[in-house]
């Protein structure tokens, strides 16, 4: 009797249930399109993981945000602080923050209007496309639905609709831009991912690697395969110009990637020779062009639009390497950074000790450089004064920064550098450059300066003529040699060269 009044309690319950939807049907129709309306709006909202899965799974109004930066008093420098701390993310791979980087300064809200700058932000469009914090499978499970190919997390869905927008973004703003500005976001791309190592190099190695897709996802990424386009849609036409594919710039990044000492870029490497008898030939060549590459920037471009918000270089010193040369700075006189400082107009003359160096003059270049205003200046920024001023035409910085990429003082050893530096100083009528030159050209550091003693002694001679007393003395003792009789047993010798006076 029990279980008999159990059975009939739900069946009554259903048909009380049944007789109010009829009793009450006209006002529920004019519900049911509000209650629409607001699951539209609200669903979404909640985020990724309770956000819908199926009908709702191309929006990404879910995606997560990068936070705004907090306790910043007046718009435009809450504005500035924003814009430093996306770019802080954006230097270290955060693909969110590359994203609302580039939104920022494509100018698609009202008040960023002042930041619009078209390269910029196809720059960060490309690294976002680049980034495999985009396309690499989070938590995957089976759709709800089942009509999708593959099982994807609603993250991987955020994603997948912000892949999609950045590939249609991208692609307007190249379109609109001219060969010299397409040639300016494809530096800056190579430059970001240049600091980052070898997982910047394998990305560059995939981006002209024909195997993978346009920004190096893998071929069958749906995203990749709608830049594409086909008969029945249009597709990303100059988003994909933007890295021409070529087996030569892809086996060059990933030997790039190799000098880094990254085990998985070694084999990385292996597969790519491996893959084609053709690929393997190019060892010889790229070894040597590997040698001689250096990244299209010293340091970030430091142009900023009109809004006056710099573009800081938020590149991230890390790395064994980058460490240990950073903590060697001590080690440069620091006159060689007060001249930098004075070649740049920020103190009107140079200074001999860092503690001559005021509070308001280290935080005025610092907010030239965009970094931190702290009133004094840390190692990085020391290497950024020599590098600013070396970019900026002084003679002096450029033979300085040779110097220490010759020694590894500031910055990681890097004698390709040293070498573009040198030349640089040398071009200007330096004789410490063409002193130095001659040593490169004497030594024939392969795939730098290759070996040619009548070129080093053209470079001594033109050294010798400017008055570089080192080059001097090695044309008098070279010329004694070739042109007087030998010595008598008695005769005196000069003093030996670390005695003599080059004032």
């Amino acid at each position: 009797m029990h279980e008999t009044s159990n059975a009939v309690s739900p069946l009554a319950a259903l048909k009380r249930g049944l007789a109010y939807l009829v009793d009450h049907r006209a006002t529920l129709i004019r519900r049911v399109p509000v209650a629409a309306v607001v699951a539209v709006v609200v669903i979404p909202l909640v985020g990724c993981d309770t956000g819908p899965s199926f009908l709702f799974h191309k929006r990404a109004s879910a995606c997560p945000r990068p936070q705004a930066a907090q306790g910043v008093s007046g718009q435009f420098n809450q504005q500035q602080q924003e814009i430093r701390s996306l770019r802080q993310g954006g230097f270290r791979g955060d693909f969110f923050a590359q994203l609302e980087l580039a939104r920022r300064y494509e100018g698609q809200r009202a008040v960023d209007k002042n930041l619009e700058d078209p390269v910029e932000a196809a720059v960060w469009y490309a690294m976002a496309l680049a980034n495999s914090g985009g396309y690499s499978p989070i938590a995957a499970y089976e759709r709800r639905g089942g009509k999708d190919q593959g099982p994807l997390s609603r993250f991987d869905d955020c994603r997948a609709f912000e892949r999609h927008a950045a590939y249609g973004a991208l692609d307007r703003l190249l379109s609109r831009m001219s060969t010299e500005e397409r040639e300016k976001v494809r530096n800056r791309v190579i430059y970001i991912l240049s600091t980052q190592g070898a997982d910047g190099y394998r990305a560059l190695a995939r981006m002209h690697d024909g195997f993978f897709g346009p920004f190096g996802e893998p071929s069958d990424n749906p995203q990749a395969i709608e830049a594409y386009g086909s008969a029945k849609r249009m597709g990303a036409p100059a988003a994909l110009d933007l890295f021409r594919r070529n087996d030569v710039d892809a086996y060059l990044y990933n030997y790039l990637a190799v000098q880094t000492g990254d085990v998985s870029a070694y084999v990385m490497l292996k597969d790519f020779e491996r893959s084609s008898p053709q690929r393997a030939s190019y060892g010889g060549f790229v070894e040597t062009k590997a040698k001689r590459w250096i990244p299209p920037y010293e340091f970030y471009p430091p142009e900023s639009p009109d809004s006056g918000v710099p573009h800081s270089d938020e590149s991230d010193p890390s790395g064994d390497a980058k460490e240990a040369a950073l903590a060697r700075m001590n080690e440069l006189p620091f006159v060689h950074i007060g001249e930098a400082l004075a070649y740049l107009r920020v103190i009107p003359a140079p200074v001999l000790d860092e503690h001559m160096l005021s509070v308001n003059d280290a935080q005025t270049f610092q907010a030239m450089i965009g970094r931190p205003i702290t009133g004094r200046l840390s190692g990085i920024e020391k290497v950024r004064a020599v590098q600013y001023a070396a970019v900026n035409g002084s003679s002096k910085a450029q033979l300085v920064l040779a110097v220490m990429y010759s020694e590894g003082v500031g910055v990681p050893r890097d004698y390709a550098r040293a070498y573009h530096w040198y030349e640089e100083a040398e071009r200007q009528g330096s004789a410490e450059a063409k002193y130095a030159m001659s040593t490169f050209f004497s030594l024939g550091l392969q795939g730098v300066a290759d070996q040619d003693r009548a070129k080093a002694v053209v470079y001594q001679l033109d050294g010798a003529l400017a008055g570089f007393k080192p080059s001097v003395w090695r044309l008098q003792q070279l010329l004694s040699q070739v042109s007087r009789p030998p010595r008598a047993s008695g005769e005196s010798r000069p003093p030996p060269y670390a005695e003599r006076d080059y004032r």
